[in-house]
């Protein structure tokens, strides 16, 4: 009998210690760890703009803005039109505040076409913010303009605009490698052939498949504002159409790998994320680079952002996930639903466009566009 005692107490001890094993189990992703999401602010100003886009952590404290305030900037004005909105608000995290960082004239001269502010912006640790315009004069892609990007001290005031032939409707969440003197910036370019959201002969509104990645090498003297040394195109061809609910669709998400030999592209078009290779030091363009992986749990990837085990947080437009990629395994691991709003179809469909990571890593920033506010996922 007391052999038979042993041998269960050594089968029980066993069993808790898998069980205990599978408890106490590194999380595989980053998804695992987050468990609650915080409304934090309604991002609406004064003025009344609305639909916040673009979500960017400041680096640095510089001028009005503190180390770790969340900068947003709104596409719509007051009276939502989409590619008319003009500022971009401070949310300060210690005191749980907002202040209005900047308000660009709609009309600046310098902006073919004026202002509407769209999902890419930065804050460089040199202080200066920069600021993508995707306009119109109606809400829709048949009055819009090529737009620009525009540069901001640490003030909010304008101090220069970036136009060009390159640039057409700069539209996706920057990526950005900075070393403080010098800068890299990658943004899409998703305004290529894109008209007024007419259906064609079979009802559908076409796609063009011009839109493009341009890297921008960025000069930087101390106490001056950045200069473009160089711009390449490093990506080219991705899809984009106008769309009457969100403006247009194209290639909105773009993320740096920690070694900066990958540039991931979200492409809502062809709802699959895309790998260019070597973006740091390629002279010509990618194409569209080769597929990382596509369908799945992705429904129209958006924002795209870099967690801190190296995998891929991409939100989806046409639901109210957040999906996460681990870019080694090529790997698709989980979807996890931060908007879940039954006021949409799916739920949260279309309310999701910026993310930006805490500065501590331990969470993410996000929008829900149609109730204007911004979340913290932790």
């Amino acid at each position: 009998m007391k052999s038979i005692a042993i041998a269960r107490a050594t089968a029980a001890a066993a069993v808790l210690a898998v069980v205990s094993s599978v408890s106490y189990a590194a999380p595989q992703g980053f998804l695992e760890t987050i468990h609650r999401d915080k409304t934090l602010i309604n991002t609406v100003p004064d003025n009344g703009d609305q639909n916040p886009y673009a979500i960017t952590v400041a680096p640095v404290s510089a001028g009005t803005v503190k180390a770790g305030d969340v900068l947003v900037d709104n596409f719509n004005n007051a009276a939502n039109l989409q590619g008319t909105g003009s500022t971009i608000v401070d949310y300060h995290p210690d005191t749980n505040q907002m202040s209005v960082f900047a308000t660009i004239p709609r009309d600046l001269k310098e902006c073919p076409g004026g202002i509407g502010l769209s999902t890419a912006m930065t804050m460089l640790k040199s202080g200066y913010v920069i600021v993508g315009s995707t306009p119109s004069n109606d809400g829709t892609t048949t009055t819009k303009g090529a737009g620009c990007l525009i540069v901001l001290d640490s003030s909010g005031k304008i101090v220069s605009t970036i136009t060009g032939e390159n640039i057409n409707d700069p539209w996706g969440n920057m990526a950005v490698a900075d070393n403080g003197d010098t800068a890299t910036l990658f943004v899409s370019n998703a305004g290529f052939g894109v008209g007024g959201p007419v259906a064609g002969p079979n009802g559908e509104v076409p796609v063009f498949k011009q839109s493009t990645v341009l890297r921008l090498d960025l000069d930087i003297k101390p106490g001056q504002a950045p200069v473009v040394k160089k711009q390449t195109v490093v990506a080219s061809g991705f899809g984009a159409q106008a769309d009457k609910g969100v403006f247009l669709v194209g290639p909105t998400g773009l993320a740096l790998s920690a070694d900066q030999k990958q540039l991931y592209v979200s492409d809502a078009i062809g709802n699959r994320v895309n790998v260019i290779d070597d973006p740091m030091t390629r002279d010509s363009s990618a194409g569209v680079g080769r597929q990382l992986t596509a369908d799945g749990f992705l429904h129209r990837p958006l924002a795209m952002v870099t967690a801190p085990n190296g995998h891929l947080l991409v939100t989806n437009a046409l639901n109210g996930q957040v999906v996460e990629i681990d870019p080694a395994a090529a790997k698709q691991l989980y979807a996890r639903w931060i908007d879940t709003d039954k006021a949409q179809s799916p739920p949260g469909s279309g309310d999701l466009f910026g993310i930006a990571m805490t500065p501590q890593g331990d969470g993410f920033y996000y929008v829900e566009d149609d109730v204007n506010t911004l979340v913290l996922a932790k």
